[in-house]
Parts: C-alpha cells; sequence; structure tokens
C-alpha cells in the first residue's frame, strides 16, 4: 500500500515538474513573439519616417514650381500690357514721322522746281516800302522757324521712337524668355507631382494594416510608379525635342538659301525609341545682331535677311515699325522682301524667297512650332494666305 501511495507522488511529482516546463516554454515564446512585433512595429514607424520625409521633400518641390509659375504668369501679364501700351505709343510716333517726312520732302521739292530761294529775295526787292520790306522778312522768318520745329520735332520724335521700340523689345524678350521656363517648369512638374503621388501611395501602404488594403494600395502603387515612369520618359523627350530644335537653330542660312530651305534635307532625326540625355538648364540670350526671341518667327526673318531692323518689336508691328525707320512698304511680294502677316495676337513674319505668278515660297521659324527656320510649306497662294504687306530691302 506504501510503495503505490509512493509510486502515485512520483508520478505526481514528475507530470507537476513537466507541467511547468511547458508552462515556461509557453511564456519564453510568447515573450519573442511580443519582442519581434515590438521590432516590426519600430521598422514599420522607421520606414513611415522615410516615406514620410520623402513626400514633404517632393512636396516642397511642387510647390516650389507652382510658385514659380505663378510669377512668371504675373510678370507675364505686366510686361505684356506694357508692350501693349508701348506699341500704342509707337505707332503714333511712326505715323507722326512718315507723314512729317513727306511734309518735308514736299517742301524740299518745291524749293528746287519753283526757285523758292530767289522768289524770296524778289519778294523783298519788290517791297513798297522798308515797313512793307519788314513785314515780309518777318513773314519769311516764321516760316523758316516754323520748318526749324518741324525739323526739331522730328529728330525727338525718331530718337523716342527708338527708345520705346527698345522697350518693347525687351519686354518681349523678356515674355518669351519666361513661356519657355514655364514650358521647363510645366514639364517638371509632371515628373514631380508623379513622383510623389508614388511617396504618398507608398506611405500610405505602410500605415495600412489589413492585408486586403495594403495589397490594394501596391497595386495604387504600381499603377503610379508607371505613370511616374512615363512622366519622366515625357520629359526626356521634352528635353530631346529642345535639343534638336537649338540645334536646328544653328543651321548656317547660307545652307538653308542653297537648298531651298528644305527642312527634310537639314533634319537628321534620332529613332523616336531612344532617349535623348537631359540638356543642361536652357538660358534664352540675345545678340547685339539679333536681338529678337530665339525661335520666334521675328528671329527667324532677321536671321535670314540681316537687314532688318533690331526692336521692331512683335510681327504685326513691323510694317509701322519699318516705314519709320525708312523702309518702304507694299503690297507686292519681292524675292528677299519680308511678307507680314498681322493676325492673331502677334502675328507673323517669314522672307520670300520665291515669286512665281500668284506663288510664293518662303523661309520663316515658329511656323506650326517649329522653332527654326526653314521652308515649311512649300509654293502656296500670296494673296489668300491674308498677307497684310510687305518690307523691301
Amino acid at each position: 500500500m506504501k510503495k503505490k501511495y509512493l509510486a502515485t507522488l512520483l508520478v505526481s511529482t514528475i507530470i507537476l515538474t513537466n507541467a511547468g516546463t511547458v508552462v515556461a516554454v509557453k511564456a519564453d515564446d510568447t515573450d519573442s513573439k511580443i519582442a519581434a512585433q515590438d521590432n516590426k512595429i519600430k521598422e514599420i514607424a522607421s520606414q513611415q519616417a522615410s516615406a514620410q520625409a520623402q513626400v514633404e521633400a517632393l512636396q516642397s518641390k511642387v510647390d516650389a514650381i507652382l510658385a514659380e509659375q505663378a510669377s512668371l504668369n504675373a510678370e507675364n501679364e505686366r510686361l505684356q500690357a506694357e508692350s501693349q501700351s508701348l506699341s500704342q505709343e509707337i505707332q503714333k510716333l511712326a505715323g507722326d514721322i512718315v507723314s512729317r517726312d513727306e511734309a518735308l520732302k514736299k517742301q524740299a521739292r518745291s524749293a528746287q522746281t519753283d526757285g523758292s530761294a530767289t522768289s524770296y529775295i524778289n519778294t523783298i526787292l519788290d517791297s513798297k516800302s522798308i515797313v512793307d520790306a519788314v513785314s515780309r522778312i518777318n513773314a519769311m522768318r516764321e516760316i523758316v522757324s516754323a520748318n526749324n520745329r518741324m525739323l526739331g520735332q522730328q529728330k525727338a520724335d525718331k530718337e523716342a521712337i527708338v527708345e520705346k521700340q527698345k522697350a518693347n523689345q525687351e519686354a518681349i524678350n523678356v515674355v518669351e524668355a519666361n513661356w519657355k521656363k514655364l514650358d521647363d517648369a510645366s514639364q517638371e512638374l509632371n515628373t514631380q507631382q508623379a513622383a510623389l503621388k508614388v511617396a504618398q501611395l507608398n506611405l500610405a501602404a505602410e500605415r495600412a494594416t489589413a492585408e486586403g488594403e495594403k495589397n490594394a494600395l501596391l497595386e495604387q502603387k504600381a499603377a503610379a510608379e508607371a505613370a511616374a515612369r512615363e512622366a519622366a520618359a515625357a520629359q526626356a523627350a521634352y528635353q530631346a525635342r529642345q535639343a534638336a530644335t537649338t540645334q536646328m537653330q544653328q543651321q548656317p542660312v547660307a545652307t538653308l538659301l542653297t537648298t531651298g530651305g528644305n527642312v527634310e534635307s537639314t533634319v537628321s532625326a534620332a529613332p523616336a525609341t531612344e532617349a535623348a540625355a537631359a540638356p543642361a538648364a536652357a538660358t534664352y540670350t540675345y545678340d547685339a545682331s539679333n536681338t529678337y526671341p530665339v525661335g520666334q518667327c521675328t528671329w527667324g526673318a532677321k536671321q535670314v535677311a540681316p537687314w532688318v531692323g533690331n526692336y521692331w518689336g512683335n510681327a504685326n508691328q513691323w510694317l509701322y515699325s519699318a516705314a519709320a525707320a525708312g523702309f518702304r512698304t507694299g503690297s507686292t511680294p519681292q524675292v528677299g522682301a519680308v511678307a507680314v502677316w498681322t493676325d492673331g495676337a502677334f502675328g507673323h513674319v517669314a522672307v520670300v524667297t520665291e515669286v512665281n505668278g500668284s506663288q510664293i515660297q518662303v523661309l520663316e521659324s515658329n511656323y506650326n512650332g517649329n522653332q527654326y527656320v526653314g521652308n515649311f510649306r512649300g509654293s502656296f497662294n500670296a494673296a489668300s494666305s491674308g498677307i497684310a504687306g510687305y518690307i523691301y530691302p
């Protein structure tokens, strides 16, 4: 009986010992899981902080680009209003100068044909008395004085129009440079906004706790990454087009005249699938020989016809600016003349290279968005194209 109790006691002791061991093992396992979960939470928190920093950095870039765009747009509005005001003043001065030139020329022709100087002397000699002679001399002095005042006003107006034309051209050039900056900023904004979307979704995915929600967010992230790649590719293509345009702007005019300005003979296009390296940030400069915005039609006309004056403003200002500078204008096309269109906000200019009856050919820039010089349209009917007039060299 004692042996039975002893055996029972031993068995009970063994069971309790094993039970204690199992409890201890289970406690250790739970602690390790808690520690692992703590580590995972810390890791996720660290990833969230990193993703949040990326979001904030990209948001800062986007905000800076938007601020720059707003500033450039505001400056453009101010400069365009200033250019419009200057254009009206230039047009009035040009009209006064041309009218006064005609009056002075008529007086000069009159003096040559009717012998005005001799007539003045005879008028004095034919005076009936000293008082009559003095009166006639005073009258002639008044005529001479009026002519001198007219000449003085003509000189002052010509000096004023030059200054206003320079100010107008500077405003036009800054507006054009700002537009190019806005184009560049728009491309950069698309890229940064796409990257920001990826970063935001990445942050949301890290914060998600439910596996299904996280998977959905990861799918959105994958789509956003694809969109970001497309935006980056679009920006690279834009930069490649800008680089190609810059290369075409440097084509010698002599080559264009030799080939008739045929663009296909001067362009060697790279395959569309090739990604061009991103060029350095573009700068837009205007030298003393051609003050017009690079790539615009006014710049192209000056490149082809160096006799064209600087500071004539937008294309729709060229006819009266050229007339004020002493150039002939008319309605008949001639090889070497500048054709002027005045429709639209800015108008258009091109240099005539061939006249064949009613058909003409021209060299021009910024036709259909091609910001370099070329013969982009071959022969066309001059009368039906809307040409307002021609400026002759």
